[in-house]
C-alpha cells in the first residue's frame, strides 16, 4: 500500500494549516483509499516521525513525502532529508521516496503566475 505525507512548514497560528488541510482533503478525493498524512517540521503536529510512523503502522510499504513548500531552502535540503532518513532506520520495510518541494512543480509556479494575473477581490481587511 502506498501512503503519502504532505510536509508543511508549521507556525503557531492554527488557522495557517487550513489551506494545507484542504491540499490534504482533496488528494484524498482524487484518490480514495490511499492514506494521506499532513505532517509539519514544527509547531504542529503531527510532526513527520509521528505521521511516518503511523503510516508504517497502518500498513503502508511505500510512503511518498511532498514537501508543500514554494523553495528548496535549508529545511527542504538539510533537515527534511535527516528526518527521511531517520524514518528509513526506523522503518526499513517500508520504502521512503522524498520528492522535489511542490514550487519546484511547474504546473504550481504556473497556477501561481495566473492568480497573478487574473484579476481578484482585495483580500479581507485590506483597504
Amino acid at each position: 500500500m502506498q501512503g503519502l505525507i504532505l510536509f508543511a512548514h508549521g507556525a503557531r497560528d492554527p488557522r495557517w494549516a487550513e489551506p494545507f488541510e484542504r491540499v490534504a482533503a482533496r488528494v484524498r478525493e482524487l484518490r480514495p483509499g490511499q492514506p494521506v498524512s499532513l505532517a509539519f517540521l514544527e509547531f504542529m503536529s503531527p510532526d513527520l516521525p509521528a505521521a511516518g510512523a503511523a503510516l508504517a503502522g497502518a500498513g503502508c510499504t511505500a510512503v511518498e513525502v511532498l514537501p508543500l513548500f514554494l523553495g528548496a531552502g535549508g529545511h527542504v535540503r538539510k533537515d527534511l532529508p535527516a528526518q527521511v532518513e531517520a524514518l528509513r532506520a526506523a522503518f526499513p520495510a517500508v520504502q521512503w521516496t522524498l520528492r522535489a518541494a511542490a514550487g519546484e512543480s511547474p504546473v504550481l509556479v504556473d497556477a501561481l503566475a495566473r492568480i497573478a494575473v487574473e484579476p481578484a477581490p482585495p483580500a479581507p481587511g485590506a483597504a
